[in-house]
């Protein structure tokens, strides 16, 4: 047990990481543990659902569909959930203080604090673009794409609706799909134009780091919902309604949505300690900080190389469940005296929603794409949402 057996071991964020941790805390201490879970929100967010922008208009606000309370996750695991939002982390002598000036002290912490968007100094980009990291800018975007579909029908001559991704990663490329597919008149009335959709890749390749038939199936099925690449260019400025390029020319558009990358929460980069890109922290081999092994870091807020591979893991839902599982087990060994094992991360697939009823993945060395891959992506996301409800983890990721 640690060193204060009396201090719980607390866990920064809610999200799939770390609501994973905290469950397998008290399941692989047989409850000998007790764990505080602090997160700003009272629900657990599907974040890999946010890019769902036609339904979330529908939705008209509603947030149910996208988010399961954490009072019903928790019941019955032990798990004591403290609502608040983390204003500053002493690592020594071990305090975490929330707004509002409340501070809990730990003996153990596992930060799972996520993301946020990396605007890269761009002039206008924080202040003029929508983003889908959070369930309340998705609800932002889908009002604004509904709206502007509304009074489409009064553009002149046959202007449409034009929306600009800037990023051509799996969110980008997934809302991209979603806007160009959805069917706007049904959602936002009769005569809703169908939108020009243009998905900006920047410097990056199109979904880099994914496999080859699955970026050309994926680059294929955008093609023929209507979405425009734009490749190898990157944003300079962006002003209210004008996306300004490095080339000199300038897309204007009824809205911008930023999916150009991500870094650390700004209470993370402030750490001392070392850090990778994004200002992520870089934990070691057990996912523990170096010199602070009682403090673990999972999730899109850690920078984590497999220890066989010496690849970075990828910032995906389904690495952050499998690294809070590797991070809890390796907690629970600390404090009973035991040394922890090395992560190494074993993906079980990748797919990428391309708009309705059609996606593109890669199982193992099977590439699936159009409904087959489509479908396989609706198991998973809703195996996942059904075990969250029921307080377990998923049998699929």
């Amino acid at each position: 047990m640690p060193s204060n057996p009396g201090l719980p071991v607390v866990v920064l964020g809610a999200g799939y990481a770390g609501l994973t941790v905290a469950r397998e805390v008290r399941r692989r201490s047989r409850g000998q543990l007790r764990v505080v879970l602090v997160d700003r929100n009272p629900v657990h967010v599907l974040r890999t659902e946010l890019y769902e922008i036609g339904k979330i208009a529908e939705a008209a606000g509603d947030p149910r569909p996208w988010t399961v309370p954490l009072a019903k996750i928790l019941e019955r695991t032990g798990v004591s959930l403290r609502q608040g939002v983390v204003a500053s982390i002493d690592l020594l002598p071990g305090v975490v203080r929330l707004e509002g000036g409340e501070e809990i002290p730990f003996g153990y912490l596992v930060i799972c604090l996520g993301s946020v968007a990396a605007y890269y100094g761009v002039p206008g980009a924080a202040e003029n673009t929508f983003s889908v990291y959070r369930l309340s800018g998705a609800q932002r975007l889908a009002a604004a794409v509904r709206e502007a579909e509304r009074i489409s029908p009064n553009l002149p001559g046959e202007r449409r609706p034009r929306f600009v991704i800037v990023g051509g990663g799996s969110t980008g490329t997934e809302l991209a799909a979603e806007i160009a597919t959805t069917d706007w008149a049904r959602v936002a009335g009769p005569g809703a134009r169908p939108p020009d959709v243009l998905l900006l890749t920047g410097a990056l390749p199109f979904l880099a780091g994914l496999p080859p038939k699955l970026i050309g199936h994926a680059r294929e099925i955008l093609r023929r919902a209507g979405v425009s690449l734009l490749h190898g260019v990157n944003v300079v400025r962006v002003e209210p309604g004008k996306v300004h390029l490095e080339d000199g020319s300038v897309l204007t558009c009824d809205a911008a949505v930023w999916c150009a990358g991500l870094e650390a929460p700004p209470v993370v980069k402030v750490l001392p300690i070392p850090h990778g890109k994004g200002g992520r922290i870089a934990v070691g081999p057990t996912l523990d900080l170096p010199g602070y092994p009682t403090v673990f870091a999972v999730g899109d807020v850690a920078e984590i190389r497999d220890n066989a591979t010496g690849m970075l893991v990828p910032a995906t839902a389904q690495a952050a469940l499998a690294e809070a599982r590797a991070a809890a087990a390796n907690l629970v060994e600390h404090a009973e005296g035991r040394p922890g094992e090395p992560f190494r991360y074993r993906e079980k697939g990748v797919i990428v929603a391309l708009g309705l009823g059609k996606a593109a993945g890669a199982l193992g060395r099977v590439t699936v794409w159009g409904s087959p891959a489509a479908l396989v992506k609706r198991l998973v996301e809703k195996d996942y949402s059904r075990a969250a409800e029921k307080g377990r983890g998923s049998r699929l990721l």
